[in-house]
Order: structure tokens, then C-alpha cells, then sequence
């Protein structure tokens, strides 16, 4: 585990005062490793070789052997501006899970268990306390998720951040049989779409929610009716993880292989995410009345006087992952997933052949994918 405080700039020759002078606090970022070293403990089984503070994380890879053919899948992501009202709060303990969530459940979305993660941290000022919640936060999530939490970086950059700035990433690493990869190649014509609840915003889409804000003079510390209490703590609702639920059920010998494709709902929103992970020549008209986006979507479509539909490429508008599955169990594959905590409906059926494809969604970010519109209203 390699979670110490690096400087942005090459080491200082003339000695560790002029360093602080420089506004890089060597002793501050040993503190603040120290502080967040049993959290990140927690998440260490036999595995994790080294324990923490060394240069790379070490992870046994042994059980990979005894796969057939091993594929090693791999994601990176941030938090994004969902950072700007943590800050502007000073609460900074639950912007971990919205990392883990980021990265992490892209990992299942091919059938992949995740094994080990990484975070990085860039700030202005290291503040001991600061850091180890946010790695708290990260490290909680990396238990839930059962991800080993093997390494990770704090980094001082004065003058480029101000003092109570940061950015959080991290990278995370799972491992698939070849066989047992899920995606469009396994999509068939009558598969049901299922779409799970996601827990709020996420963390997608907060440029607009801040712009929104700022348009009504509403600040994050405020308080209002309408969301609940304080404006930031019902914003900075932590990401819903879906990654060890989605593991257990792709492991069922019963009704893990008619899971035949998974979507992460994140920057894009519904109907492109949902086309990536669909073949060409697919199409599928997902059904808004099936849900009611959450009043947090509401509350903000009203104060920019827009509509719920015109934030449908920006918002998960209250669905955070999508199912494809085969149409036999799609009734036992959703009640399976709402005992575990994550309500999941059917919203939509896959659709093979030609028809006019105008309004529709086609592939996104590179993938030729399939089709996907939204029709009808949302219910009440």
C-alpha cells in the first residue's frame, strides 16, 4: 500500500523547511497516512501482500490458475465536480463510496469480480483529518465491494489548488473467465431490459446541478424544505454500489447465465449507456411510466424550469444500472436484486430487426451499439 503524501514537484535539496515554506507538509501527509491506515487494513484479506506504506501494492494473483483463460478487466474514473460541494460543506466522508461506485461497478458491468484498487488525491493543503475521511469513505466502500484497497497517492500541489481544494481518482482491476465475459454478444431478440433504482444524482452531472443553484441563489449550506434539510448533505447522497449483488447473481448457477448484458448509468445518461451494451441491429423503447424519477430530479427540473425529459443525457433520473436478461427469468433475476436491497422493474424488451429508428439513441462513445429511445411520461 502506498498511500504517502508525494510532492508535486521534485524533492527539495535544501531541506524540509524550506519545503513547508513552499507549502508542502511532508510530516502532515505521514499523519495523515497514519490516521487512515486501519481503514484501509480493513480491506485487506490474505491476498494483499506488504501491508501499507511501501512503493506498489502487492496482490496475490495465484488463484488465477487455476482459470481456463483469465481476462483481466480494468477502469478509471473520478468523482468529478460532486467534490465542489463537499468542499463547500466540509464533509468529506462519503465522496469515497461515490469513487468506488465510479470505478468499481464499471468492472461488473463485463461479468468481472473485482480484486484491488487505487485511489489518488491531489489538494492544496493536506489536512490530515480530510484525507483520511475521504480514504475512510473509500476504503468502506472497497469492503462492500469486496475490493482490496492496495495502494494510493496523496499529493500537495500550493499554488495550483487553493488550501481546501482536492480531486479525487482511482483505478480498479477484476479478473473474468473468457467464457463467462457479459455483453452485446450475448443479447438476444424478446431479452427483457431491467433497470436498478440508483440512490440520487450519483455522481454525474453536478455541473448542472451547481449551475442551477447558482442561477437561483440557492447556496449549498442553505437549508430548504424541498430536499430534506441542507441543500449539500441531500446532494452528496452516496453512490449506490452494485458490484457485490451483481457478483452473487452472475455466480447463481440458476440464473446467472440469463444475465446476458449489465450498463453503468453515468456521464451520458439513460439511453446511451443503455445502447453500448446493445448489438447493432437491436432496439429497445424503454418505458418511463415503469418509474418515478426521485423528488431530487424534480425539485431541479423545477428550478431551472425545464422538463424531466431534457436532463434524460445528463441525470440517471433514478436508474443507476441496467440488466439485459433472458425473458424466462427476468421476474426471478428482479426480485432476487430487490431482496438484496436494490429495487429493479422491467422497463423496456429487446427488439431485432429493421424499423425507423428516428428519436432513437444509437451506440455511444465509440461502440456502434443499439438502439434505444425513452417514450411515454414518467409516473407521478
Amino acid at each position: 500500500m502506498s498511500n504517502s503524501t508525494a510532492p508535486a514537484t521534485a524533492a527539495d535539496p535544501t531541506g524540509s523547511a524550506s519545503y513547508r515554506e513552499a507549502g508542502v507538509d511532508t510530516a502532515a501527509g505521514d499523519l495523515a497516512v497514519e490516521l487512515m491506515k486501519a481503514a484501509v487494513q480493513k480491506t485487506h484479506g490474505p491476498e494483499v501482500q506488504g501491508g501499507v506504506g511501501g512503493f506498489a501494492g502487492l496482490f496475490d494473483a495465484s488463484a488465477l490458475v487455476g482459470m481456463s483463460k483469465p481476462l483481466l478487466a480494468t477502469s478509471t474514473d473520478g468523482v468529478g465536480t460532486k467534490v465542489a460541494i463537499a468542499q463547500a460543506i466540509d464533509k468529506h466522508d462519503t465522496i469515497g463510496q461515490d469513487l468506488v461506485g465510479m470505478v468499481v461497478d464499471d468492472i461488473v458491468v463485463v461479468g468481472a469480480k473485482p480484486l484491488f484498487m487505487t485511489d489518488y488525491i491531489a489538494c492544496g493543503k493536506v489536512v490530515p483529518a480530510r484525507i483520511a475521511d475521504i480514504v475512510a469513505g473509500i476504503a468502506r466502500a472497497c469492503s462492500d465491494t469486496r475490493t482490496a484497497l492496495v495502494g494510493g497517492e496523496t499529493a500537495e500541489h500550493p499554488g495550483l489548488l487553493g488550501p481546501d481544494d482536492y480531486d479525487v481518482a482511482g483505478a480498479a482491476t477484476g479478473v473474468v473467465e473468457a467464457d463467462d465475459v457479459r455483453g452485446a454478444h450475448l443479447v438476444a431478440d424478446g431479452d427483457v431490459v431491467l433497470a436498478l433504482e440508483s440512490s440520487g444524482l450519483h455522481s454525474n452531472g453536478f455541473s448542472l446541478v451547481r449551475h442551477i443553484l447558482a442561477q437561483r441563489g440557492i447556496g449549498f449550506a442553505d437549508h430548504s424544505d424541498d430536499f430534506g434539510g441542507m441543500v449539500g448533505e441531500a446532494l452528496l447522497e452516496p453512490t449506490r454500489l452494485y458490484t457485490s449483488p451483481l457478483v452473487d447473481l452472475l455466480a447463481d448457477e440458476t440464473l446467472g447465465r440469463s444475465i446476458h448484458s449489465l450498463s453503468h448509468v453515468t456521464g451520458g445518461g439513460i439511453a446511451a449507456n443503455l445502447a453500448r451494451v446493445l448489438p447493432v441491429g437491436s432496439w429497445v423503447e424503454v418505458d418511463r411510466s415503469t418509474w418515478s424519477p426521485a423528488p431530487v430530479f424534480r425539485i431541479l427540473s423545477d428550478l431551472a424550469g425545464t422538463t424531466l425529459e431534457s436532463a434524460e443525457g445528463t441525470w440517471n433520473l433514478s436508474i443507476g444500472f441496467f440488466a439485459v436478461v433472458s425473458a424466462a427469468d427476468a421476474a426471478a433475476i428482479a426480485t432476487h436484486l430487490t431482496n438484496t436491497g436494490i429495487p429493479t422493474w422491467p422497463v423496456g424488451t429487446i427488439h431485432m430487426g429493421e424499423r425507423d429508428l428516428a428519436g432513437f439513441e444509437q451506440g455511444a462513445k465509440g461502440v456502434d451499439g443499439g438502439a434505444v429511445r425513452l417514450v411515454g411520461s414518467y409516473a407521478s
